[in-house]
């Protein structure tokens, strides 16, 4: 039998409500449509943003969403999408098909976004072609109380109050995407924006640098990190200086054709991707270790603010738009559980991306909205926001396929737990395709009456492409029970996500 055991006295640090972030870009049916259509459209909308994705999103209690890239940032002059939308110029994007944008979502709107689904704001500047003075500007026009030109134009544009953004991105991948630049020359860049980037509102402004690509071993062991943080130098990491950073950001997908397509995947191809998934925690183990070497007191936060799944049929040319499955969402779900075990080095993730794009939680189709399972696993796991991450130890098979040559293995459970409010929270994944799973759970430190009851909430389809589509939207849903604590013995499902509440009191 599988043993489960939670070391309730062995803590690992806060779970950061950020680590259940978002991410939403310029890109395909994102932000128009899937969330900005327009004050005069037929669909339910507050000042053009959707209402049905609104108060979805709500729900789950998002902490934080980062705009406006991805790529889309480096490209992207705020100027452009502020004032009166009918005078607001029509740019091309260059990274996502060479299509209009209309501006008519710009800093007023993902502000106005941010505050009606109660998350923060984190803005990604412009490194690529901008300047440290139009960052520099943003943050002034965003942040400044006082009587400055740019605090009225923010006021003309209709917010008399400031909006107060703490979190921002000096660039995106620039590696990539975001200016092809040696690590050398992006600390170079990152300290010449990051000393004209002033909070100007007396806030505690939170600067994050763009870190490596997470599936090239030689950007995450040496070359990026190293060579960024030393081109930084050690002086900048300090709290007094003003070119610090506070976070340095890994991007990592879970891709490549051997995980197969979104819903048209072999045994062998699910394996694949659950592993490929897994690889996150050794690459937040690297990270972090290479980081220590110049921040041995970790004053600056690993943050992973792009994450999720890229199928094979995601591509450009279909604003990189694909289904998502209960495979998906045991993928969100082994993320999270990596995130929470890892909380004494993890600050902030953002999954990518929000809706329509990637491993989207909300699918929409003109009037019409629905949630995918990976929205019902951060639905499920947004008690684990503000815990105290405790140890977990499982001792599981091994499970997995060979294909030719090709041999993948998983441990067939994972999972992770947190206190608070005088519970447990213990989430855990049965990753076997077709097994279900009979587990002891222990709670050391905590003498637990054989009565007692345990509140269950579970995410399993009958199969593992099962999901939902507009035609039957809650085909794959959570289902809530409680149960009698019978000798600590639970069952899970086969590829099934859980959580389990305890009361310690």
């Amino acid at each position: 039998m599988t043993q489960v055991k939670v070391v309730l006295d062995e803590r690992i640090g806060k779970v950061n409500p950020n680590i259940f972030g978002h991410f939403i870009e310029h890109l395909g049916r994102c932000v128009y449509e899937g969330i900005f259509v327009g004050p005069e459209s037929k669909i339910a909308n507050t000042r053009g943003l959707r209402n049905d994705v609104i108060d979805a999103l709500r729900k789950i209690e998002p902490s934080i969403l980062r705009w406006p890239g991805g790529c889309f940032a480096d490209d992207y002059h705020w100027r452009d999408g502020i004032g009166c939308p009918d005078e607001r110029p029509r740019t091309v994007n260059i990274n996502w098909g060479y299509s209009i944008d209309s501006n008519a979502f710009g800093t007023h709107e993902f502000i106005d976004f941010c505050r009606l689904i109660g998350a923060e704001p984190y803005i990604c500047a412009n490194v690529g072609t901008g300047t440290p003075q139009e960052a520099r500007n943003w943050v002034e026009y965003c942040n400044f109380p006082g009587d400055s030109s740019l605090a009225r134009l923010r006021r003309a544009n209709g917010s008399e109050e400031p909006f107060n953004v703490k979190y921002w991105g000096i660039g995106n991948e620039l590696w990539g995407c975001g200016g092809s630049l040696p690590p050398g020359d992006y600390a170079i860049e990152v300290r010449r924006f990051a000393s004209f980037m002033r909070d100007f509102g007396g806030g505690d402004m939170y600067k994050i640098a763009c870190g490596p690509r997470g599936d090239d071993p030689c950007m995450v062991r040496r070359d990026w990190v190293l060579e960024f943080f030393e081109g930084m130098q050690t002086q900048t990491l300090s709290d007094g200086c003003r070119s610090r950073i506070d976070g340095f950001a890994l991007h990592y997908y879970t891709r490549g054709a051997g995980g197969g397509g979104a819903l048209d995947f072999s045994e062998h191809e699910y394996y694949w991707l659950l592993n490929a998934a897994l690889a996150m925690e050794s690459l937040i183990r690297q990270v972090r270790t290479a980081m220590d070497v110049y921040d041995p007191c970790r004053k600056v936060g690993l943050v992973i603010d792009e994450w999720g799944t890229w199928h094979p049929e995601a591509k450009g040319d279909t604003g990189l738009e694909q289904q998502n499955t209960m495979r998906d969402a045991l993928v969100a779900a082994l993320h999270l559980d990596i995130f929470i075990k890892h909380a004494d080095k993890v600050v902030m993730t953002n999954i990518a991306q929000t809706i329509n794009v990637l491993q989207a939680l909300i699918l929409t189709k003109e009037d019409k909205m629905l949630l995918t399972p990976t929205y019902h696993v951060f639905d499920i796991y947004k008690r684990h926001q503000g815990g105290t991450s405790v140890r977990v130890l499982v001792d599981a098979p091994t499970i997995g396929s060979r294909s030719g040559e090709s041999c993948v293995e998983v441990p067939q459970i994972a999972g992770a737990a947190s206190l608070r409010d005088d519970d447990l929270f213990l989430t855990l994944t049965n990753s076997s395709i077709s097994d279900e799973c009979e587990i002891q759970l222990e709670l050391l430190g905590l003498s637990v009456d054989a009565a007692k009851e345990l509140k269950w909430e579970q995410l399993v389809g009958i199969d593992a492409s099962d999901h939902n589509t507009f035609e039957d939207s809650t085909r794959v849903r959570p289902q809530s029970k409680v149960i009698n604590w019978d000798k600590g013995t639970l069952v899970l499902p086969p590829h099934s996500v859980n959580a389990i509440t305890v009361g310690l009191k």
